[in-house]
């Protein structure tokens, strides 16, 4: 007999729930990261790219890289469970699910931040863009991670 724990299931109807929590997590970010990704494959192809010096072009290509990269990070859980499903392993899927989600939220907060130094280097010209962008990921550490973190740990029953 399996050993019942926390909420009283068993590891596979644990894994079951934060399977589901986890894929409901993803269509959030997902979505997100689509949308924005969708918009920069298409800055290219605008008149004013042509006038970008070399360091907008750079950074540029580097915020496209990374726009892929999160797309990648957070669509690979739906192809793990795809590729998984009905091999037993629904555990180890969700705990490989569960990172690929957080290497996606890291690089869609590296795409954001990319994506924002670039917009306004364009829009303003102004001296401030790089300070704005490092109050604007503060705030998405802060939003994302460290009141997560702090929640996790004042709120976690020993």
């Amino acid at each position: 007999m399996e050993r019942r724990r926390g909420r009283d299931e068993t590891e596979e109807e644990r894994a079951d729930r934060m399977w589901v929590e986890l894929i409901q997590e993803v269509r959030v970010a997902q979505t997100g990261v689509q949308i924005l990704f969708g918009f920069l494959l298409t800055v290219v192809f605008q008149q004013k790219y042509a006038t970008l010096g070399a360091t907008d072009k750079t950074i540029y290509i580097v915020t496209v890289v990374l726009g892929a990269t999160a797309t990648g990070a957070l669509i690979g859980p739906v192809s793990l469970h795809r590729l998984v499903s009905g091999r037993r392993v629904k555990p180890q899927a969700v705990r490989w699910a569960s990172r690929l989600t957080f290497v996606g939220l890291v690089l869609l907060l590296a795409t954001m931040a990319a994506s924002l130094l670039l917009i306004l280097r364009v829009a303003t010209n102004g001296g401030f863009v790089p300070w704005l962008v490092a109050v604007v990921v503060l705030w998405y550490v802060l939003c994302w991670f460290v009141l997560p973190l702090w929640t996790r740990r004042r709120y976690t029953s020993r």
